[in-house]
């Protein structure tokens, strides 16, 4: 297979495809258990389950709620679900993309170029009447290496940073972002400077994303040009990934910095400021 040029890919493409592709299943609910018993009652058939919290995350505390996972146990993870260096990536969830975006991100990050999201998830899969298979994947050990580019990843200082010269985007809900209706960190407000950039607002209620230039104009109407140095950051860096996600899909904004920690991490020290 040619090396992915779109980080998207439709449930009718991945179908074309299978089984020359890796497919993880990352589906998973903030707050919920997991979701590991609906992967058993059906997914795409030869997708691999990748477990969110144990993953993708490392351990809740001072880095925020979903900081940086150790690379090693990420290598390792990506290994036993099968992820080859020389080998596509798709990865899916319910149908947003938000888990799904995270893991396209950590891969990026790691150094695993040629991995896309399925658009639309399993969701849409089963609408394209694709088939489904509660087979459990039993998938070759992989030999992927996690490198560590380091470039698109942002510490606390970095987004402040950005946020003063360039542009910082607030993936969050617009409440959330204004300081109303915190529901989930204990400090409600945004990093000052940043601007309000809602990620689901570029996906469908089917959970598609927007065309590239909806995209492009929705993100042009907020200051991003081609040449914009561009920071993004959320709750605790899983709707950070899916804007950054919808900036590549648009073609206008290739690579994105991510601060991982986010909202979540830039609370945890009261000397850092706040803004509603």
């Amino acid at each position: 297979m040619t090396r992915p040029t779109h980080p998207l890919i439709s449930a009718a493409a991945l179908a074309d495809v299978l089984p020359a592709v890796t497919v993880l299943d990352t589906r998973w609910q903030l707050g919920q258990p997991s979701r590991r018993p609906s992967y058993d009652e059906g997914h795409v058939p030869g997708a691999a389950w990748v477990e969110f919290e144990e993953v993708l995350s490392g351990e809740p505390g001072a880095g925020g709620r979903h900081p940086m996972p150790d690379g090693d146990r990420f290598e390792s993870a990506m290994r036993t679900a099968g992820v080859r260096n020389d080998t596509p990536v798709v990865v899916y969830d319910d149908g947003n993309s938000l888990a799904a975006s995270r893991c396209w991100w950590l891969l990026q990050y790691f150094g695993k170029e040629d991995v896309q999201v399925l658009d639309g998830g399993f969701a849409g899969w089963v609408a394209g009447g694709h088939p489904v298979t509660t087979d459990p994947a039993d998938p070759v050990e992989g030999d992927f290496v996690a490198t560590d580019p380091g470039a698109a990843l942002l510490d606390a200082d970095d987004a402040a940073d950005i946020a003063d010269r360039a542009l910082l985007l607030d993936a969050r809900p617009a409440d959330r972002f204004a300081g109303v209706n915190e529901t989930i960190d204990p400090v409600a407000g945004h990093i000052p400077g940043a601007v309000s950039a809602p990620a689901l607002a570029n996906v469908t209620e089917t959970g598609h994303f927007l065309s590239p230039d909806d995209l492009a104009m929705r993100f042009t109407a907020l200051g991003v040009k081609p040449d914009t140095e561009v920071g993004v950051y959320c709750g605790s860096g899983v709707q950070a990934t899916h804007l950054a996600l919808a900036l590549q899909a648009s073609g206008i904004h290739p690579h994105t910095s991510v601060y991982i920690g986010s909202w979540s991490h830039w609370i945890t020290d009261p000397e850092r400021p706040v803004e509603v």
